[in-house]
This record gives structure tokens, C-alpha cells and sequence, in this order.
């Protein structure tokens, strides 16, 4: 179909053309059975047809087409229809009519910094939607951002997206390299952090009107994604509070066992900050605690994602020599793990054991629940921290969190086990 005659595709009336891309093109067209105006991306046939990117182009079109219906979201812009047939492939999408997100990186044409919160926050949950459904996006930008009104958007263009719930083939060296996460740079296995560090890159990009890394080629600008540190936003644009630099820092981290795990705490620290509440301790001191955590025998079997999860509901308390940690006969209501220093666990005063770093303390509350009342005194010997961990707390956690814990305390037993028989024994 010649594009300058381009006046009807499929059972769609073509009224303008919205933009060109490389492969493709997108009209705006008159839906007429449901009486409403769409996008029609028409796919070119010369992509389709080349002989080097003709077989990608088809995978990246059956990959946007089967999330026709699917992925329903307010901010993100649905997929009506895809059709595919002996003159045409083309994806009908919802028409958003206010541009995209480009527009507003530019030094001279900044949203408002809480505008910018408030653009990440709904692209946050959209793709946090769009994850739970197996779907990373792959291509995060502005230019993938559309505006519906004022702060309003919708994320579009899935059709890099990777489908972890499919048997089908994932595409690597998909992605825009400005935005691309350091494991996309090395065609690494990708799950969901890979959209946070590109949402990372946008937010930075709204916040500042230029891009955390540049550089005159490819090689070069992953160069400085793999072993280069940004800037602070603040550090471009003053009047950034350092509550935001946090965030942007954490969702851009090169190390992916300190950048945000899970879409959740992105989007619960972008309301804290539009909330005026003080942000949870991140950056050095959580990493400080996760590779500490990393480092007790307790936390041997957890994997990075675990233990992020044991930080975020746990709380760190610190026990002066002597204090009481655990009283006989109270509730149980929390157990502990002790990070550093030594605790007595005594009854009736009587000594029983001296438990030290990396040993639970309380753990009936955990193996007998929590109106189990306590059995002896836990006093700490040393000046002691410790994590607190309420068993309510607990079990809200994940199950593969809670299988870890009880991994963990099986294995205790059978060493507590085992240390008795020995000793009945003689041994």
C-alpha cells in the first residue's frame, strides 16, 4: 500500500498520520462500528520482507499482538485489535492525543518536580501491572510515554516487551542504549529490575533535561552504564530535595541487589516523597545492613531478593549490656536474630546457653506461634544489636521468604537435635 494513497486500513478510515518510525507507521483512524478515533500502527512491508530483520520484526509484531486485550490498565495504552494478512500487519491501540513524554526533556521545558513524582508513580504501577503478568516492557523512554493530560499517561509500545510466561523465544539487544540497564548492555537474563532501572533513567531525564550518561557512540555509552557513576540529580538542577537523588540513585544501581526489587518500593518511596514523609532509610545504611544480613549464618540460604524483603519488614534494634531482650512467661510475639554481640538465656537464673552473632533468639514464637509464652529470660551479655521481627510481620512475607525461614529453622533443630543426642550419648 502506497503511503501517499493511504486512506483506509482494514475496516479503519485513516484520518492523519500520527508519526513515522523506522519500521513502521502510525495513522489515526475512525474505529466506525464503536464509534471512537484509534492509532493504527501499520507495520512496513519492507520490514516485514527484509531479509536480516524480517524474522525479527515478525516476533516483535506476534509479541505486541498477543497482548491484545490483556494488558488493562488505565495507564497503559490498550490493545484493541491486531491483523495480520496478505497486505498488511497492523496493531489498533487506544488514541491518546496529548504527545509524549519528550517534550518535557528539555532544560527549557521541565515539568514541575512534583509533576515528574507523579508521571513515575502511574508509570510505576502500570508496569508493575504489566509484571505481573509476566510482561517486561524492555523499552522504557519518554518517547514510549504517552501524555493523555497534564500528568495523565499512558506506557505504550510493548512490542519489545519480553513475555516471561511464554515458551516463546525472548529477542535479546532489544532496548534504547540511553535507557538500557547494564545486564540489557551484556544480554543478560532480564526480570523487572531492568524496567526500573530504565524508569530510573526517565525520571532523571524529567527531573533534569539531560541524560545520566552520553557519549558518541554504542561502545562508549555502555562503557559508562557498566562501570560509571551519574551525577545526583540534584547536582544539575538545585532545588531537587536529596530524598529524590535517593531514589533516582537506587533505581538506577548498577548492582541489582541494591537497586529496588520489586516495583513496590519504587512506587511506595515516590509517595513518600509527594507525602512530605520521610523516606525509609535507603542507600549506604540499607546496604551496609544488606551485606550484613549477607554475612550471618541464619541468612545463608536466603537469596538476594529474600533478604531486600527481611530488611524492609524487620526492624534493627540495638540492646545495651544487660538489658532484657525476652522476659519468662510473656507473649510471644516476635523472635530475633542477633546481629552482633552475645545474649544469656536464662531460667530461673540459672544459665542455659550464651547465644552469640548469627543465633535466633525467641524462636518459639516463630515454631509454636505467637501466644506461645516464653520459656526463659534472653538478657544480653554485651552491648547487642539485633533484628526484630514481629510474627505477624511475618506472615505477610513472601512464600518463598517464609520457606526460607522455615528452611532455616528445620535445620536448627536437627543441629539442636543432633548436639543432644551426642551428648546423651557421651559422645
Amino acid at each position: 500500500m502506497s503511503e501517499s494513497v493511504v486512506n483506509r486500513i482494514g475496516k479503519y478510515e485513516v484520518l492523519g498520520k500520527l508519526g513515522d518510525g523506522a519500521t513502521s507507521t502510525v495513522y489515526l483512524a475512525k474505529d466506525e462500528f464503536n464509534d471512537r478515533q484509534v492509532a493504527v500502527k501499520l507495520v512496513s512491508q519492507a520490514a516485514l520482507r527484509d531479509e536480516t530483520r524480517g524474522q525479527l520484526m515478525h516476533r516483535l509484531f506476534l509479541t505486541e499482538a498477543s497482548l491484545a486485550g490483556k494488558l488493562s490498565h488505565p495507564h497503559i495504552v490498550e490493545i484493541y485489535d491486531a491483523v495480520a494478512d496478505e497486505d498488511n500487519a497492523y496493531i489498533v491501540m487506544e488514541y491518546v492525543s496529548g504527545g509524549t513524554l519528550q517534550r518535557f526533556t528539555r532544560p527549557d521545558n521541565l515539568l514541575a518536580i512534583g509533576d515528574v513524582i507523579e508521571v513515575i508513580y502511574k508509570c510505576a504501577k502500570a508496569l508493575e501491572f504489566a509484571s505481573q503478568l509476566g510482561v517486561i516492557h524492555r523499552d522504557i523512554k519518554p518517547a514510549n510515554i504517552l501524555v493523555k493530560d497534564n500528568t495523565d499517561i499512558k506506557v505504550t509500545d510493548f512490542g519489545s516487551a519480553a513475555i516471561m510466561l511464554t515458551e516463546r523465544t525472548v529477542v535479546d539487544g532489544i532496548g534504547t542504549p540511553a535507557y538500557m540497564s547494564p545486564e540489557q548492555h551484556l544480554n543478560q537474563p532480564l526480570n523487572l529490575q531492568t524496567d526500573i532501572y530504565a524508569l530510573g533513567v526517565v525520571m532523571f531525564q524529567l527531573l533534569t533535561g539531560r541524560l545520566p550518561f552520553t557519549a558518541d557512540n554504542i561502545a562508549g555509552l555502555a562503557n559508562q552504564i557498566l562501570n560509571g557513576d551519574p551525577p545526583l540529580p540534584s547536582e544539575i538542577r538545585q532545588e531537587i530535595p536529596s530524598e529524590i537523588d535517593v531514589v533516582v540513585r537506587r533505581a538506577m544501581a548498577r548492582d541489582q541487589s541494591v537497586r529496588y526489587m520489586a516495583w513496590e518500593q519504587f512506587s511506595n518511596d515516590l509517595a513518600a516523597i509527594a507525602a512530605g514523609v520521610p523516606l525509609p532509610k535507603h542507600g549506604v545504611l540499607d546496604t551496609e545492613k544488606f551485606n550484613t544480613l549477607r554475612t550471618l549464618s541464619f541468612f545463608k540460604t536466603f537469596g538476594d531478593v529474600e533478604l531486600w524483603e527481611v530488611l524492609r519488614f524487620s526492624e534493627w534494634m540495638d540492646v545495651a549490656k544487660d538489658g532484657v531482650i525476652i522476659k519468662e512467661g510473656d507473649p510471644g510475639d516476635f523472635f530475633g536474630i542477633i546481629v552482633s554481640g552475645e545474649a544469656r538465656v536464662l531460667r530461673k537464673r540459672r544459665l542455659l546457653s550464651l547465644l552469640k552473632a548469627g543465633e535466633c533468639v525467641g524462636e518459639m514464637a516463630y515454631l509454636g506461634g505467637a501466644d506461645t509464652p516464653r520459656s526463659a529470660d534472653v538478657v544480653a551479655a554485651t552491648d547487642l544489636r539485633m533484628i526484630k521481627i514481629g510474627v505477624k510481620k511475618l506472615e505477610h512475607a513472601s512464600e518463598i521468604c517464609r520457606l526460607n525461614f522455615d528452611r532455616t529453622y528445620l535445620r536448627i533443630l536437627v543441629e539442636r537435635l543432633t548436639a543432644a543426642n551426642s551428648k546423651l550419648a557421651g559422645i
